[in-house]
């Protein structure tokens, strides 16, 4: 048999797990290409290379040119390209990552699905923003309240913390910089959060428009999670930066969340608590990487009483 034309994918065996990736990378006004396994950056300053298998996802903002080679290498990397507008705060379209199985996304579907089970994921997802409550008896209405206020308690401590004037949450995401200076960088902090966390949930192979709290949007799921993290990173982070005072609010505040999830684990973080939200506790389950099999690719047939067939069978009518 002849050989298949074109670049040969990447093994399995080569890639690295989403909760050891880098979280994110953002480039704009640049020609982004591809050298042997890695993906190039190229503007009049020079040329970078960055590692396709290590990297999460990868924020395209305005200027960048991309070619099929290196949008080639990102899906086979089981990288994530998102294109953002400018200051990276508005989402355009995304590129598909490497999921291996479908077993978390059944998972959430099924739970998404029954009125009771997705009322016990949406409570389980404010019990992790409220450890010291009890949610387990309160209603989507009361959990709402209790959030609201939450949030607007941690944007005055925030205020008060760092001397800025606060009145409320406030943007138009036609007009960046239209905002006061913290909601610019409230924006720019919670779009590279949903970046980071929309990698993570398509490289598990998860639906990002099922949602628990948030539905009707085909982010639903990644807001839901990235609420998770808010208060400890997007919220406390934008507030910093707005009291210094910088020349480029956008661009500052992206590197101060990359460096912020670099030092505290997010993606193993992200990872886990997805799984524990989908009650998907088995550790052996190897979505990609060193010890994932090149054929693990398999695909089943679906059979009655919760059985599967093997895939890729000539089944007769007397077959049960």
């Amino acid at each position: 048999m002849p050989d298949i034309p074109g670049a040969r994918p990447v093994p399995l065996s080569q890639l690295v797990r989403a909760q050891d990736r880098l979280t994110f990378l953002y480039l704009e006004h640049c020609v982004v290409h591809r050298d042997a396994n890695a993906i190039t950056a190229r503007d009049a300053k020079g040329v970078v290379h960055i590692p396709a298998a290590t990297l999460g996802a990868l924020l395209l903002g305005p200027g960048t040119t991309v070619s099929q080679q290196a949008m080639l290498l990102l899906a086979e990397s089981g990288s994530t390209a998102v294109w953002v507008g400018e200051h990276g705060v508005r989402y355009y379209a995304h590129g598909r990552s490497l999921a291996t199985s479908s077993r978390l996304l059944e998972a959430q579907a099924s739970l998404v699905s029954n009125q009771k089970t997705r009322l016990r994921v949406a409570r389980e997802m404010y019990a992790m923003r409220f450890p010291d409550e009890d949610t387990s008896g309160l209603t989507m209405q009361q959990l709402r309240g209790r959030e609201g206020a939450r949030v607007r308690r941690l944007y005055r401590l925030h205020a008060k913390r760092t001397g800025i004037s606060w009145e409320r949450r406030d943007y138009d995401p036609s007009d960046f910089a239209g905002g006061t200076p913290v909601n610019q960088a409230l924006s720019a902090a919670n779009t590279s959060l949903y970046g980071v966390v929309h990698a993570v949930i398509v490289a598990l192979g998860c639906a990002p428009g099922l949602g628990f709290v948030h539905t009707g949007h085909v982010k639903s799921f990644v807001y839901d999670v990235a609420d998770l993290y808010k208060a400890d990173i997007s919220i406390p982070i934008a507030f910093d930066i707005a009291a210094r005072h910088v020349a480029d609010i956008g661009a500052e505040t992206r590197r101060a969340v990359r460096d912020h999830m670099r030092g505290g684990a997010f993606l193993d973080t992200c990872v886990r608590d997805i799984r524990t939200l989908l009650r998907e506790d088995d550790e052996e389950l190897i979505e990609y990487g060193p010890e994932a099999f090149d054929d693990i690719d398999v695909v089943k047939l679906w059979d009655t009483k919760g059985r599967t067939v093997a895939g890729g069978t000539s089944y007769g009518d007397d077959d049960e």
